[in-house]
């Protein structure tokens, strides 16, 4: 079984945590986590701006040798902070000017950048790919920022941004569907389907009602959802991750399953799954990181990201109910 070790702080959990505090109404706790997240703007990784995950102090050297897979590109972390600073300039202090140009900085390295292949959510071991979700995150990115500026009246380079921006949403749509499948695939040039995408309603890319987002979330229901569990991908299928041993059904894309078929109107349903979901909790209402195929708990226990989406799945399903 696969392990990945949480005692760092992972910019995309990070910014899970961020959106489970303001939903809950913790804002003194929203504010200090914000704080912690604004530092890293100023900080200068090797691969860019930004990087993975960093020590919980915000420290970027990490010196457990064994853990060498923080020096990979992931392109998706760029859009998860941007997403944390647009929602911490809603609800918490405004930026300020040192800070907004250390976001300028960052978003024009990313705008010479958003095209590269990288190791994608999955950390993947078998090679860069041009991964949808990096992608996506990468359109998420500047979309936040162009949100943002306008709302605070911040100078920017709206052109650039917009430009890029569009590129990017021009490019999904051209290159991640695929016309056979009927669906949004996993990286490009690819046939295979990745549970990720799921979040693409969810960061508001596309409406969960849209003709093509229902024909990829009925492909997904076909190869990757079985009653209530959720595969990733196909492993043995995509050999994307380069990694021996088999994958249990990843929890956190579970409750992203059930929130976008709320969100897609389909709120009966969604409630059903839930409740069937709640059953897999340990004794305490516990989840891991994955689910086997006999409701056994694998991988990380506890693990943050799945109660993250646990949180968001059931504040949206109490709002909606």
């Amino acid at each position: 079984m696969r392990n990945w070790d949480y005692r760092f702080t992972w910019l995309r959990d990070a910014t899970f945590t961020l959106y489970a505090l303001i939903r809950l109404g913790f804002v003194e706790e929203t504010q200090a986590f914000i704080n912690w997240l604004k530092g890293r703007l100023g900080d200068d990784a090797e691969r860019g701006p930004l990087q993975v995950m960093y020590g919980i102090d915000g420290r970027q050297k990490l010196d457990e040798l064994t853990l060498d897979h923080y020096q990979q590109l992931q392109l998706d972390i760029y859009g998860e902070m941007m997403d944390a600073i647009y929602l911490a300039n809603k609800y918490g202090d405004s930026i300020s000017y040192a800070g907004w140009q250390d976001v300028q900085r960052m978003l024009e390295w990313l705008g010479k950048n958003w095209q590269r292949p990288d190791e994608g959510i999955g950390e993947v071991r078998g090679g860069t790919r041009e991964f949808l979700h990096s992608r996506l995150m990468c359109w998420v990115a500047f979309d936040r920022a162009l949100r943002l500026a306008e709302k605070r009246s911040l100078s920017a380079p709206f052109e650039a941004w917009l430009h890029t921006r569009d590129a990017i949403r021009e490019d999904i749509f051209t290159n991640f569907w695929d016309d056979d499948l009927h669906s949004f695939v996993q990286s490009k040039g690819t046939k295979d389907l990745d549970a990720s995408v799921l979040l693409m309603p969810l960061m508001r890319f596309i409406s969960p009602v849209d003709p093509m987002w229902r024909s990829t979330m009925r492909a997904i229901e076909g190869r990757l959802v079985e009653d209530t569990l959720v595969r990733r991908y196909e492993p043995e299928k995509t050999h994307v991750d380069g990694l021996p041993g088999g994958e249990g059904s990843f929890t956190a894309c579970l409750f992203w399953y059930i929130e976008c078929l709320a969100r897609a109107g389909e709120l009966e349903k969604a409630q059903l799954l839930f409740e069937k979901l709640l059953g897999y909790a340990n004794h305490l209402g516990l989840y891991s990181e994955q689910i086997g195929p006999s409701g056994q708990h694998l991988g990380n226990f506890p693990q943050a990201f799945t109660h993250l989406a646990l949180i968001s799945t059931a504040t949206y399903l109490d709002r909606s109910g």
